[in-house]
């Protein structure tokens, strides 16, 4: 080995094996909404000022999430994980059998729950602003809904019922799909929402 050899650098480790695949916006965004929604669910009534507050900033993390899904980084758009009916039903049946396919960014079924997270939610958080707004006179569509009979405020009332309980109930579907994702590909999941990264494979990302 000549003298110049011997004086160049070596390169520093860069960890081949994890690639980067969740932005920190994307994971500030799961775990924020993940506080904001079980404290909104936990105060329901009794505490009605924190549960508005918790409401708001479910809704606004929902309209971010909504614009970053656009512009936002590869594996935070919406085209990046929103597949046909078919490659998600083909999925939960190679799931079943121990066979899914491992992606690098959202699976089938997980943009599937990512979809349906956001649309009950969103039905959740608007159907408790009008409720707040006819029952209480707070909030941004108080004005609006002034005079509106008991009639709107029982429907709207079911309406937030029935969809934070269907939210809460998707939360439970969507944390059991990444245990038994993390179980057949070797990976911990919720380790990569945290770090944003996880296991390069080119065969099958």
């Amino acid at each position: 080995m000549t003298t110049t050899e011997q004086n160049v650098p070596s390169i520093p480790d860069l960890s081949p094996n994890e690639v980067s695949v969740w932005d920190p916006l994307v994971r500030i965004f799961h775990w924020v909404l993940v506080g904001a929604f079980f404290i909104a669910y936990m105060t329901e009534e009794d505490f009605l000022t924190i549960h508005s507050w918790a409401g708001y900033t479910v809704l606004g993390l929902l309209i971010f999430r909504i614009i970053w899904g656009v512009i936002g980084t590869k594996h935070a758009r919406f085209k990046d994980f929103i597949f046909s009916p078919q490659q998600i039903i083909q999925f939960i049946k190679d799931t079943v059998f121990l066979r899914a396919r491992r992606y690098l960014g959202h699976n089938p079924a997980g943009g599937a729950m990512v979809i349906l997270l956001i649309s009950s939610l969103l039905i959740t958080t608007f159907s408790g602003l009008i409720l707040f707004g006819v029952e209480e006179g707070q909030g941004p569509l108080a004005s609006w809904l002034s005079g509106s009979s008991h009639f709107v405020s029982d429907i709207f009332e079911e309406l937030h019922e029935f969809f934070a309980n269907f939210t809460l109930f998707l939360v439970f579907v969507h944390v059991a799909g990444v245990v038994v994702e993390s179980l057949i590909h070797s990976e911990n999941l919720v380790a990569s929402m945290l770090n944003g990264k996880k296991r390069s494979n080119d065969k099958q990302d």
